[in-house]
């Protein structure tokens, strides 16, 4: 059963429009079975998105297509389906999920990191590639070939192995830069780069509708695993929708009021509480190939700096 809030109620009931499913398995594979193991039976993810309206046919129809596009890789057993990670399917889930969890900057030394991209380095769809890519990892453009984020917004190694993964690495330059007295400060242009208001009415939209569901949470009588896992889900489900077009910028580049720390602490906050009850609904409804769930790797416990 999907919950919702009732406008008037502090209470959650059913039934509520579901989230698209593919967008819906991506968030459940990164969140919750990639710390597993990152394999299940197909069976046994049916049944994990039962409660949120998330049909048999919708499931098997957007497994497929994520194993068609690269993210999964299938293996039978009989007539049974076991799918796993494939290895881009792990890096890009790696990515994506170490900037969800992380908090949000705090110092930066005031440098940049620059991807110079020249016109005829390497092919357009490459190019069209590399710009979704860079933007991912929270590079804004400049221009058509310039692309720029505060040093130390994320991993370095991270946008190494993006290049790697594109083979675009040794057509292009990624440089370091510092302001020059005088002169403009780069910061004046790369704000232009992002677009800050619309992330920002994102990240109000998500405390609004969620302080609500947490509160609706709160006032309940008590809380069974599977409930636990579905708000748990619809947390990190629509703030990884919103977190991943925030370009993570430092506080110095950011206004003054900006929404993202509080998002990140009310996400955090219910995630902390919630993820021991989330937990023994996983451990009761999915299994692997070699049998029971695996117990959660380390990392998972290191998530919003630390669980």
């Amino acid at each position: 059963m999907l919950y919702h809030v009732r406008p008037r109620e502090r209470t959650l009931s059913a039934p509520a429009a579901p989230p698209k499913a593919r967008s819906l398995i991506v968030t459940v594979w990164g969140d919750t079975i990639a710390p597993h193991g990152g394999s299940v039976w197909l069976s046994g993810l049916i049944r994990l998105l039962a409660p949120f309206g998330i049909n048999e046919r919708l499931t098997r129809t957007s497994v497929y297509r994520l194993a068609k596009e690269g993210w999964l890789a299938a293996r039978q057993d009989g007539r049974r389906s076991r799918y796993r990670l494939t290895r881009e399917g792990a890096r890009r889930f790696e990515h994506a999920y170490r900037r969800i969890y992380a908090p949000p900057a705090e110092r930066w030394d005031g440098g940049w990191e620059v991807v110079v991209a020249p016109p005829k380095a390497i092919a357009k769809r490459a190019r069209n590639d590399l710009r979704k890519e860079l933007g991912w990892e929270g590079f804004g453009a400049l221009g058509p070939w310039l692309f720029v984020r505060p040093s130390g917004a994320a991993d370095t190694a991270a946008l190494t192995e993006t290049l790697q993964a594109l083979h675009t690495e040794r057509g292009i330059a990624v440089l370091t830069a510092h302001d020059v007295a005088g002169a403009q400060p780069l910061g004046a242009f790369a704000r232009k780069c992002w677009n800050l208001q619309g992330v920002a009415a994102e990240y109000r939209r998500f405390i609004a509708r969620f302080g609500r569901v947490i509160r609706a949470f709160d006032g309940g009588a008590g809380h069974d695993p599977q409930q636990c896992f579905v708000v748990r889900t619809l947390l990190i489900h629509e703030f990884r929708r919103v977190s991943l077009h925030d370009p993570q910028l430092p506080a110095a580049l950011l206004p003054a009021d900006w929404p993202g720390p509080a998002a990140y602490v009310l996400c955090r906050n219910f995630y902390r509480r919630t993820h021991r009850c989330a937990e023994q609904h996983l451990a009761a409804t999915l299994e692997t190939g070699r049998g029971a769930l695996p117990p959660a790797a380390p990392y998972f416990y290191e998530r919003f700096g630390g669980l």
